[in-house]
This record gives C-alpha cells, sequence and structure tokens, in this order.
C-alpha cells in the first residue's frame, strides 16, 4: 500500500464519501462479470445494497458512459469509456514488471501454467499468465478476470499473509459473495490458516475439476500482500513429494519478485 493511501486510511473516511464507495463498489462487481455483464439482482446481492440504491447508481453511470446495458441478455456491464480513461495511465506496476522475468523462469522450468495475480479491494485480479511446455495445461483462469478475495488458490494465499484479524474482516466482507463459488466462511478461514501455517497455499481441488493449484504470496516493498503467483497442474502433476519441490520454487520467486520490486 502506498504512503497516500496508508495517510488517507488514518484520516478515515471522507465526508460524503458513502455514495462513490458505493458506486466503486457496483463497478468493481460489474468487472467480475466481464463481458457477459451481471443482472440487476446479482449487484443487489453481490454489494449488499437496497435495489433501489443499486438501480440509481447503475443509471447515473449509465448517463456518464461509465456503465452499459446489453441489449441482448440485459445485463450490465462496465462502459468502453472506462479502459479510455485507463489509457490516460498505460504503465504497469512496478510489481508487474518485477514478476516478468521470474514468471518467464519459473515457467521454463516447471513447465506447467503460471499466473500472477494481484490484489485490489476486496477482489483478486489476474494480471499476467505463462503457458509451459507440459503438453497438458491448465488454463483455469483469463487475464482480467476478478474474483473475492478467499476464492481461489491466489485469494486464499494473499489472505495467509494478513494478520489474521484483518484477513477475517475482508472474507466476513465477501461472505455474500462466496455461494457463487460453491465455498463459504468457514472453509475460506480454514483454507488461509492452513496456508499461513504452511508458508504457501495448496489446493487440492482447483478451480478446474481435476486439477490442483499452489501460490505463494507476494509482498510490496512496504510489506503489504500484494500479489501471489500460482502454478496450476493436472493432479498428478502435484504428487505430494512434487508439490513441495514445486512450493520451494514459487516461494523462492515470489521473495526474488519482491527484492526486485522498487518502492513508489
Amino acid at each position: 500500500m502506498t504512503n497516500s493511501r496508508l495517510k488517507a486510511r488514518r484520516r478515515g473516511p471522507r465526508q460524503g464519501g458513502q455514495v462513490i464507495r458505493r458506486a466503486v463498489a457496483v463497478l468493481r462487481t460489474l468487472a467480475i462479470g466481464g463481458e457477459k455483464g451481471v443482472p440487476l439482482v446479482d449487484i443487489v446481492q453481490a454489494t449488499s445494497l437496497a435495489r433501489p440504491t443499486v438501480h440509481r447508481i447503475v443509471h447515473v453511470l449509465i448517463e456518464e458512459g461509465i456503465v452499459e446495458r446489453s441489449e441482448r441478455t440485459g445485463n450490465y456491464v462496465v462502459g468502453r469509456q472506462v479502459p479510455e480513461l485507463a489509457l490516460a495511465r498505460p504503465s504497469r506496476s512496478p510489481l508487474m514488471v518485477a514478476a516478468e522475468p521470474h514468471l518467464a523462469a519459473v515457467s521454463a522450468q516447471l513447465g506447467d501454467t503460471l499466473f500472477l495475480t494481484l490484489r485490489t479491494g476486496l477482489d483478486t485480479l489476474c494480471v499476467a499468465r505463462r503457458i509451459g511446455s507440459y503438453p497438458i495445461q491448465v488454463l483455469s483462469i483469463e487475464v482480467g478476470v476478478r474474483r473475492p478475495l478467499g476464492v481461489s488458490s491466489a485469494g486464499v494465499a494473499i489472505l495467509a499473509a494478513m494478520p489474521a484479524p484483518e484477513a477475517r474482516k475482508i472474507v466476513l466482507a465477501n461472505e455474500t459473495r462466496f455461494g457463487a463459488y460453491r465455498t463459504d466462511t468457514p472453509t475460506v478461514l480454514g483454507q488461509v490458516q492452513l496456508a499461513r501455517r504452511r508458508g504457501y497455499n495448496l489446493r487440492d481441488v482447483g478451480l478446474v475439476q481435476g486439477t490442483k493449484s499452489l501460490s505463494a504470496w507476494i509482498r510490496t516493498p512496504d510489506g503489504q500482500p500484494a500479489a501471489a503467483i500460482t502454478l496450476s497442474a493436472i493432479r498428478n502433476r502435484l504428487s505430494p513429494r512434487r508439490a513441495i519441490e514445486v512450493a520451494d520454487v514459487l516461494v523462492a520467486a515470489a521473495r526474488a519478485i519482491e527484492a526486485a520490486t522498487p518502492r513508489d
């Protein structure tokens, strides 16, 4: 977390900021829906806001070109103006730049698919994917996909790197969203606790049936858990013995990325 964000947190919530935070929560929910979009009822459930409030926010964002409604499905999607605004800052984060050579090296060494996932608020965002050389690759997630923290292997790893009270607070904040991913709060908290003890996260059942995944967390220079490097493979590629070997490689890569990431 940057110094400016830390200072803002110490000052507490700004007066009148509630409306903006609600609008941002709606946008983050729409981002998870991707191209297929999200129906209004799911936005209400994910944000825990009243239906009239969500309806009002969505339609103001539509008027501003930030949200669009699909004529085919009626779902709401992030508007085309959002990526246009993002062009104002096209440079990648220092962490992503630092991670690139290590992703390439580890993918070549291990042969399986690697992912780099960042924390963004209460979500994770897949920002990079490296396909390995093994004939069977597990492409469990696309670049640009968001998920609630705690759903994916990377999300559990990032939570495990936090102090337990902070991780629990985030898991509880995402509780209403877990049902769509066939998990729940006790399960996620148990996975986080186990990953914290191991020093990495091993998921015996991946997002794709018949797969496993293993993640190591990455901290920013100021010590904040910000990302994870994940390997996904078919089950017989992650036997207990190889899982330990892969974990050693991923943890070493995560520490190397941390060392190579400059301060903002």
